[in-house]
């Protein structure tokens, strides 16, 4: 057996396991309880649904309907009518895009960047249970490492140098 060969068995069981570790985190972050846990540790009372929206609103927009519903994973009619609830609360406004008049932008509010900022605040009283026990050099290579995995991962395939899939 060549070491190009062990090398690619290696590599592909990391992979495997790399998978499996993140279907165990998106799957442990997309249970209900999980979101439920975070309002009520926040201290808000929002929907469950609106409450997805409004951070990723805070963290991606300004951002379209459409793109907003891509990235979550939803039907742009359902994010739309949410984008419309925040917006009728006050947590977010809609915007035209600088970029294409046609599109309308969902951005944060002060009052929706304050529940945000309620729900950051309360997402890191709940991890500080997860990372007691880590050195504070493993977890800044762990977002270190996530954060250089997430921009590569979501680079625009044609960016990223096929490999001979």
């Amino acid at each position: 057996m060549s070491i190009n060969n062990v090398q690619n068995t290696r590599n592909g069981s990391m992979m495997r396991d790399l998978h499996g570790a993140l279907i165990d985190i998106v799957s442990a972050m997309n249970r209900p309880q999980r979101d439920d846990e975070l309002v009520r540790e926040a201290g808000i009372t929002l929907d469950r649904a609106l409450f997805r929206l409004l951070v990723a609103v805070e963290r991606l927009g300004p951002i379209g309907v459409v793109e907003l519903a891509e990235r979550i994973g939803l039907d742009h009619t359902t994010v739309s009518r949410q984008v419309a609830k925040l917006d009728s609360m006050g947590l977010v406004a809609r915007q035209g895009s600088v970029a294409d008049r046609r599109v309308r932008e969902a951005v944060i509010t002060a009052e929706g960047k304050l529940m945000t900022d309620k729900l950051d605040a309360a997402r890191e009283r709940m991890s500080r249970a997860i990372f007691d026990a880590w050195d504070e050099k493993d977890i800044a290579d762990l977002v270190r490492l996530m954060r250089r995995f997430a921009d590569v991962f979501n680079r625009d395939r044609n960016e990223v140098p096929s490999r001979g899939r």
